[in-house]
């Protein structure tokens, strides 16, 4: 018989060795309350994780793997350019990625699959931060503490006798020791400061002192016995079998192609819609119940073409699997379109910019079941390359500069330029934040009656944000090129205007 126990690789640890990490920590805690404390955080974030990296490779370079190593670089420095060109949500998950991932495949050989990889990260960001106040004690030695204490606790209680007594006599010393009462001395202490240290003492310190779980190997002896019998399957053969799927397949085809049809008349052939209904409605009413309907098509195709299963050489079976695979896709491909046509009429939001990715994600999941079914592929294998194309994607979109990209789509969609649509909503475009300014300028000359009112003052608003964020500490590439445009919009506006 054969366990496996998880357990954590404990070595001892020298105290002065952890000294030297507490102290390290306690200076990357005060690099933090200077690049972050009450201030913007833009390029400081990048600069603090390059610090934490280095102080990272300095206390565990005996246990780097350099070839490992190299590729983590790599990583990091992947991670470091979405926050340097904007910092934001997305940029900022993928900075904290890159860094735990590049810590990973840098100090931990071990980890091979992607299962163990998975777990050791989870462990890492989930108790990580409370192996501070287990590690921290270590750092001092209780019995040099207690000699220590046993020495000074004579001249510190004569000591005390003797300041109390001088401040008795002189009314200086008297001041001096009044500022020492803790009332007074707690008046002087920000609590919340002291959280922001204790906070990133905790986030710091797993990177200091690396320790990764391991699992270890224990064979057990085991009386030779009976062998029990296996246990009876959780689902029944006859649910899943090859004649259930069959009949399933057939029946869910002929459904999902009647729902194409439909599409094709409607949104392909743009044929006429029944009394009380528009194009706009029949598009929202559909996309987002459609995409729901894929991923459970994606779930049943999972469960019934399980490898090994009943149904996985099936010859019938197969071929409708795939027609059914490529109906769904065609299905998002209808979803995709009828959220065009909504965002033809009501413009551009980010959470429709997000369903497009959505859909666009499901649709290239569908395309790898079929790629696993047909290359005889594990479902690990579907895991590992549905999590490659989410990670490329969003690494491309936190490269995106949507804020600009939605203000000037609906600028040039609008009513006042394309003669359909919705008219600019400006109030929209001033929530979208600084990125939206050019596209705003082209609102205002576009709708100069918009310039009555508190637009005017929030756009103004909207540049002066702009101009703090580009103090070193929130810098950001992206709002350095916005700047240059703003201050080149303003040259020649100040040059076409006529000399008095």
């Amino acid at each position: 018989m054969t366990s496996l126990a998880s357990t954590t690789d404990i070595q001892p640890i020298r105290p002065s060795a952890l000294s030297a990490k507490l102290a390290v920590a306690l200076l990357l805690a005060g690099l933090a309350d200077w690049l972050f404390y009450g201030q913007r955080i833009g390029l400081s974030l990048t600069l603090f994780a390059v610090a934490t990296a280095c102080v990272s490779v300095l206390f565990n370079h005996a246990t780097l793997d350099w070839r490992r190593a190299m590729i983590s670089g790599a990583i990091l420095v992947l991670g470091l350019v979405p926050a340097m060109e904007e910092l934001n949500t997305l940029s900022f998950l993928i900075l904290v990625a890159s860094l735990t991932i590049a810590l990973l495949l840098a100090t931990n050989p071990d980890t091979t699959g992607l299962t163990d990889r998975a777990r050791a990260l989870r462990n890492f960001l989930l108790l990580g931060p409370f192996r501070f106040f287990l590690d921290a004690p270590q750092a001092f030695n209780m019995s040099a503490f207690t000699r220590g204490i046993a020495l000074w606790l004579m001249p510190a209680a004569l000591g005390t006798v003797f300041i109390a007594l001088f401040a008795a006599a002189n009314p200086v010393i008297e001041q001096w020791v009044s500022l020492l009462n803790p009332k007074v001395m707690l008046d002087h202490v920000n609590m919340w400061r002291v959280l922001f240290w204790t906070l990133m003492l905790a986030l710091i310190w797993p990177f200091i002192h690396v320790s990764w779980r391991r699992k270890t190997i224990d064979i057990a002896t085991v009386a030779e016995g009976p062998v029990p019998p296996p246990l009876p399957p959780m689902v029944s053969a006859e649910f899943l079998g090859p004649s259930t799927i069959l009949r399933s397949l057939i029946l869910f085809n002929l459904l999902f192609a009647a729902q194409s049809i439909l599409d094709g008349i409607y949104l392909w052939g743009h044929a006429a819609l029944p009394n009380n209904m528009t194009y706009a409605t029949y598009a929202h009413r559909g996309a987002y119940p459609l995409i729901a309907t894929a991923l459970l098509a994606a779930a049943f195709v999972l469960v019934a073409m399980r490898p090994g299963g009943p149904a996985e050489k099936s010859k019938v079976i197969r071929p409708l699997v795939y027609l059914w695979v490529g109906q769904n896709v065609l299905l998002v491909g209808s979803s995709i379109r009828r959220l065009d046509l909504y965002v033809d009429v009501y413009m551009l939001t980010y959470w429709r910019i997000a369903a497009f990715i959505w859909m666009g994600l499901v649709a290239l999941g569908l395309i790898l079941i079929v790629a696993r079914i047909v290359l005889d592929r594990s479902n690990q294998w579907l895991i590992g390359a549905n999590l490659a194309a989410l990670a490329i994607v969003l690494y491309g979109c936190s490269l995106v500069n949507f804020d600009a990209f939605i203000a000037d789509y609906n600028v040039a969609h609008s009513r006042e330029i394309s003669g359909k649509g919705l008219q600019i909503d400006i109030d929209y475009l001033m929530t979208l934040g600084p990125q939206a300014v050019p596209a705003i300028d082209k609102a205002f000359a576009l709708r100069p009656a918009a310039r009555e009112g508190c637009l005017v003052p929030r756009r103004d608003r909207l540049v002066e944000q702009q101009r703090q964020d580009l103090a070193w500490r929130s810098w950001s590439f992206r709002g350095w090129r916005l700047q240059r445009r703003l201050d080149a919009q303003a040259r020649a506006q100040a040059g076409s205007q006529p000399a008095s």
